[in-house]
């Protein structure tokens, strides 16, 4: 059984990590290269240590109440959607908390992760070190890699004919601060993710002028849904997706897309996603400076002049000041030695996106290297979890050569294009953390919730998808989590009474969900069933048949 557990950052998925080892009784050792905790949560002014920051101006995407450590809610008086600041503290006071900071080391790089010569037997990993120029080597038990997403800038050049021509400043937004110095320029932001929208929203308030460029466009939500509760509240409830399960998805996307133009039309703003993409990205003010001509949406960028940009609809704009590639990141694992290091990037390779197939011993686990529809957060916490379990040996997964067997098909599959290769796409959210709940213990029973518990039942069903959910029972469960879900609402009104209204009346939960667009009591009846996949398969099935001639026949 490990002990021992080296943890590789110190940011959102390595507090969880350390805080998940010590719920194990495990013996965690953090190691992170900057002077803080938070990873991109903490600002800087300049990114001299090559570390990925956020802007000064970022919010959040996702809500307190959704993007919360399972067992640590938000203070009730905290925004839904907070500033970095007001985030990268929350971080803090749950280090502090869980008194988590004596367990890091920090200004430490990891230089080296490999097999020690008795791996097959012990599992065991040599760690190298690096602290102000002096090399150490420890062994560990297990290993906890939480290095995220956003390690690389991604610059892709070599795409743009004519670019080491142009005269004009070039950067990526990950040197992105602030609006400061683009007064008065002519900006052109390539790439429309919420990075690119967010900072193309922000310098069309100084520049003279905005020009988004995007080769696939991208439907754009807001925070905030009907009757103003935080969207992701709204949408990530386990009704609904038990609709989602029964439901075609050609059903599921007319429906959604017509949900979404009915703001805005997106063919009208420019923003018409290409066929067959569902990318969605979360902007408030988008369409109001594209309505303004703050921001020019563009077509993907032909080639380059000295001074100008040609766009693949024929059209050029002069005079282009600075061009800022928003076009995402690259990961790796340099530590790590090959082949583990190539197999680790390929999502497929990795167990429910956490363990490497090839591996005998499952003591390395990859956490928060994952897409998901949802709180990466909550995510990386319940990826951490289990985790933790499968090194003490309370949780087990396949052998290896099952699961590289079964990874080496898919890939051969999808390089014949039979099959879609879906880890490129954002994971379901409730799925995929039911899954790990599943392999953990933690997964609530809706039936038998409403058995024992009918209130707390209709909250966990017809509510949103809370991480508190996942601590209501088995391994890790937390006391307070069903008070927490039955107050959820509770905190996420309060930061928003700030003023008095004479003869105001709380609403009650009820009253949020007839609010949300009624109550599918129908839903209750079918909860018998609720666990049949086959049942859901022959009902999607037949609907798919019966509904898909007719959707073809009024497109």
């Amino acid at each position: 059984m490990a002990r021992r557990v080296a943890v590789i950052g110190a940011g959102v998925s390595g507090l969880s990590s350390i805080k998940c080892c010590l719920d194990e009784d495990l013996e965690p050792t953090c190691f992170e290269r900057s002077n803080d905790i938070g990873g991109l949560w903490k600002f800087t002014e300049m990114s001299k240590d090559g570390m990925t920051r956020v802007y000064k101006s970022l919010v959040t995407n996702v809500c307190k109440e959704m993007s919360c450590y399972s067992d640590f809610p938000f203070q009730e008086d905290y925004p839904n959607f907070m500033n970095q600041g007001k985030f990268w503290y929350y971080l803090q006071e749950f280090a502090e908390h869980f008194d988590l900071l004596k367990y890091i080391r920090f200004r430490t790089t990891v230089c080296s992760v490999t097999k020690r010569p008795d791996f097959s037997e012990s599992g065991q990993w040599d760690v190298v070190t690096e602290t102000e120029g002096k090399q150490e080597r420890a062994v560990f038990d297990a290993v906890m890699v939480c290095t995220g997403h956003f390690l690389n800038p991604h610059l892709p050049l070599e795409s743009f004919p004519g670019i080491h021509n142009f005269t004009g400043q070039i950067l990526h937004s990950q040197e992105y601060r602030s609006p400061e110095g683009f007064q008065g320029k002519r900006v052109l932001v390539i790439g429309l993710g919420n990075t690119g929208g967010d900072v193309a929203v922000e310098l069309s308030r100084t520049a003279a002028q905005v020009l988004l460029s995007t080769r696939t466009g991208a439907w754009v939500i807001c925070r905030s849904s009907e009757w103003g509760y935080p969207y992701n509240m709204v949408v990530t409830r386990r009704c609904l997706n038990f609709i989602a399960q029964v439901l075609p998805s050609c059903v599921l996307n007319w429906i959604q897309e017509k949900k979404m133009n009915k703001r805005f039309n997106h063919e009208h703003y420019g923003l018409s996603i290409t066929k067959g993409a569902r990318k969605i990205i979360v902007n408030d003010e988008l369409p109001t400076c594209i309505l303004c001509g703050t921001v020019t949406m563009k077509t993907s960028v032909k080639e380059f002049t000295e001074t100008s940009a040609v766009f693949e609809d024929g059209t050029v704009e002069e005079n282009i000041d600075t061009v800022i590639f928003a076009t995402g990141y690259t990961f790796s694992f340099p530590f790590l030695e090959e082949p583990l290091k190539s197999l680790c990037t390929k999502k497929i390779f990795l167990y429910k996106q956490v363990f490497p197939s090839n591996l005998e011993r499952a003591t390395l686990a990859i956490i928060g290297l994952i897409s998901l529809k949802g709180s990466i957060l909550a995510g990386t916490e319940l990826q951490a979890r289990w985790a933790t379990r499968v090194f003490k040996g309370l949780c087990k997964i396949p052998p290896t050569q099952k699961l590289m067997a079964k990874a080496t098909k898919k890939e051969q599959l999808i390089k014949r294009g039979v099959m879609k290769d879906i880890t490129k796409d954002k994971l379901e959210y409730i799925p995929y953390m039911d899954d790990l709940a599943a392999c953990i213990g933690t997964k609530p029973s809706v039936p038998i919730l409403f058995l024992k518990d009918p209130r707390l039942a209709w909250e966990v069903f017809f509510g949103p998808c809370t991480p508190y959910q996942y601590r209501l029972l088995g391994p890790g469960k937390w006391d307070g989590a069903r008070n927490a879900i039955l107050t959820q609402w509770d905190r996420t009104l309060k930061p928003l009474k700030t003023r008095t209204i004479p003869d105001s009346t709380k609403p009650s939960c009820m009253s949020h969900y007839l609010k949300l667009g009624g109550v599918p009591i129908l839903l209750a009846s079918l909860l018998l069933i609720y666990k049949s996949s086959l049942f859901l398969k022959l009902v999607r099935d037949h609907l798919q048949v019966r509904i898909s001639p007719y959707l073809i026949s009024i497109w």
